[in-house]
């Protein structure tokens, strides 16, 4: 399977005055295209570090990260600002809609900063709502939505460069637990269309969706288990190439 993130031995310390706080202490993962990943820990195990890394939005004290190939680790301001508009799709718990936009345009965003041309952008934003469900929801502004349309706004903005890794930080926290369970659906759906999928998350419900937990602690990987999911899906895979050949 093709490897999409890897990272040997990352570490990230903050200096604080004469105080040095380690966030993570060494952490050594691979994450596959088409996996379906939840990270876990309590407030302080480096989960929410470990995603800030992952997503371009901080670099490591010292370690390897190579997202889709490329060595992350050696890249400047530029070449992250890249990665972080064309490899990733972020869906925050908060939405971070643009308040006086509509969802068209809120989708198109990232499209702007890729210099995409404005026929290409809307074709691109109106298929990425149609995926979520919200082509008759188009334009209208946030406030005009549900909470769990905002989101999933936010989501195809997420899916509008069609990135290699769609990261979710607490997806469901603003919702309630219906709408929740509608945002998850959808992720399920999204992975079995072979997105790529990291969820972070203290929610066990939230990361029952995955096929792979990884927990953290201490900045440290406490536990990487496949989960039921992620053997079935295994499985049904084996089994579909078997019967192709």
């Amino acid at each position: 399977m093709e490897e999409i993130i890897k990272t040997k031995d990352v570490v990230k310390l903050y200096v604080m005055g004469v105080e040095e706080l380690y966030a993570l202490k060494g952490i050594t993962i691979t994450i596959h295209k088409n996996e379906y990943v939840a990270i876990m820990g309590p407030s302080g195990s480096g989960k929410s570090t470990l995603m800030n890394i992952i997503g371009c939005l901080d670099t490591p004290t010292s370690g390897y990260y190579e997202l889709n190939g490329q060595s992350v680790s050696e890249m400047d301001d530029n070449e992250l600002a890249i990665a972080r508009n064309k490899e990733i799709g972020f869906v925050f718990q908060t939405f971070n809609l643009l308040p006086r936009s509509n969802a068209l345009h809120n989708v198109e965003l990232p499209l702007i900063y890729a210099g995409i041309s404005k026929s290409k952008r809307i074709e691109q934003a109106e298929d990425a709502l149609v995926k979520v469900g919200l082509q008759d929801r188009m334009h209208h502004k946030p406030n005009e939505l549900s909470g769990g349309q905002r989101q999933r706004v936010a989501i195809a903005r997420a899916l509008v460069n069609n990135p290699s890794i769609i990261l979710a930080d607490e997806p469901t926290g603003n919702l309630d637990s219906k709408t929740g369970d509608e945002i998850m659906e959808l992720f399920d759906h999204l992975h079995s269309q072979g997105n790529t999928i990291i969820l972070v998350t203290h929610e066990d419900f939230i990361a029952e969706h995955a096929h792979r937990v990884i927990k953290l602690r201490d900045g440290l990987i406490e536990s990487d288990k496949i989960t039921d999911k992620g053997d079935n899906h295994t499985k049904s895979k084996s089994t579909e190439i078997l019967t192709n050949n």
